[in-house]
């Protein structure tokens, strides 16, 4: 599986990405936590842990 992260999902936006995640704390804010969120799925993706659709489907959404 491979990862969502926001840079692979849009490297077109790496720099403005970067630049946001310097200069704007709620965009840092979010990206810190879509980064998590998106490390946790993949974990479990990855390493086949048991869970259900429903805990996958509750992650992905927020």
């Amino acid at each position: 599986m491979e990862k969502h992260d926001l840079h692979h999902e849009f490297p077109e936006f790496d720099q403005k990405i970067h630049d946001m995640k310097m200069n704007n704390t709620h965009f840092k804010k979010l990206f810190d936590e879509y980064h998590k969120v998106n490390n946790e799925i993949h974990s479990i993706e990855t390493r086949a842990l048991a869970t259900d659709d429903i805990t996958l489907n509750a992650l992905r959404a927020g």
